[in-house]
């Protein structure tokens, strides 16, 4: 009984702002597919460039082991912490919706762009299998976290907009405001966790495929 008690406010949240969730993933998904696109537009010339100075810089930085670990850990954890407080700070302010639907679409372009990049230089099969085991695990983590806080500062924001403009439609923004707090510090909680399958699990995954695909 009480689980489903406590399914029916997440329930009746989905429902109400299932539109807001839709849009947030077709934004990201297209990002994906214009950074892919984006891959086919660069010369020759471009592409041995990137591909060169990318090579040298997996091939140092994966010889750096314990070092590199605990240096891509902090640094992932506070990249993910700030973009998310970025999303936080922008869902305060009214006018933060657009630059919230450019960071999601920019956030699909690097990752369309990544696995682009790869499959064209390296070949489906290795390309995909390099790419993956360099933003996969994490992204399983980061992508949908990503998704959900930029919906509800979107969300926080739409509110904020019909509680100033609308005499009909009123909502307790104190107590909104307490449960957009609450999430956005549960999502920095896992994204830990995503910062951690970055520098370990990533970075294991990377130097074992790098070892024979990058030479």
């Amino acid at each position: 009984m009480k689980l489903a008690k406590n399914r029916k406010p997440l329930t009746t949240h989905f429902t109400k702002y299932h539109t807001i969730y839709i849009f947030t993933v077709i934004l990201f998904i297209t990002g994906i597919i214009f950074g892919a696109i984006i891959v086919n537009s660069m010369t020759f010339v471009q592409k041995q460039d990137l591909f060169f100075y990318l090579e040298r810089f997996f091939l140092s930085f994966l010889q750096e082991d314990p070092i590199a670990k605990q240096s891509l850990f902090k640094n992932s954890f506070l990249y993910h912490m700030q973009f998310l407080s970025l999303l936080f700070f922008l869902g305060l302010a009214v006018i933060g919706l657009p630059i919230i639907w450019i960071l999601l679409f920019i956030k699909g372009v690097a990752i369309g762009f990544t696995v682009g990049f790869f499959v064209n230089q390296l070949g489906l099969l290795e390309g995909l299998l390099f790419s993956f085991s360099a933003i996969a695990p994490q992204n399983l983590i980061i992508i949908p976290i990503y998704i959900i806080a930029s919906s509800f500062a979107m969300i926080f924001s739409l509110t904020l907009l019909q509680s100033m403009f609308s005499k009909r439609y009123k909502q307790p923004i104190l107590q909104l405001f307490s449960r957009y707090i609450g999430l956005f510090i549960s999502l920095v909680i896992v994204i830990s966790l995503a910062a951690l399958l970055e520098s370990f699990i990533s970075f294991e995954a990377m130097k074992m495929i790098s070892d024979r695909i990058i030479k």
